[in-house]
């Protein structure tokens, strides 16, 4: 059985989103959840609104660093587009 890498981002109660990589993505959700998650502790409640799945690890961090960048972000909301219009109006 092979073992996925997951690249996801979450919605803050902020409006903004928050993008991380895991090789767990329900406990990794679970801890942001909680509140056991630094960068997100404060921005709680949070929701997953997108995730993709690698079989190697390297090729989930080189897409969660595009789209850290400026045009990932940009390339999210396009892909997100409908949930955006939808849920932040």
């Amino acid at each position: 059985m092979n073992k996925f890498y997951y690249v996801y981002v979450l919605l803050c109660k902020d409006g903004k989103s928050y993008t991380g990589s895991t090789s767990n993505l329900k406990a990794r959700v679970e801890k942001h959840k909680s509140g056991q998650v630094l960068a997100t502790k404060h921005r709680i409640p949070v929701k997953l609104i997108f995730y993709e799945a690698y079989l190697n690890k390297y090729d989930a961090l080189r897409r969660e660093k595009y789209l850290k960048s400026s045009k990932g972000k940009t390339t999210l909301k396009t892909m997100l587009k409908e949930y955006f219009e939808q849920n932040l109006v």
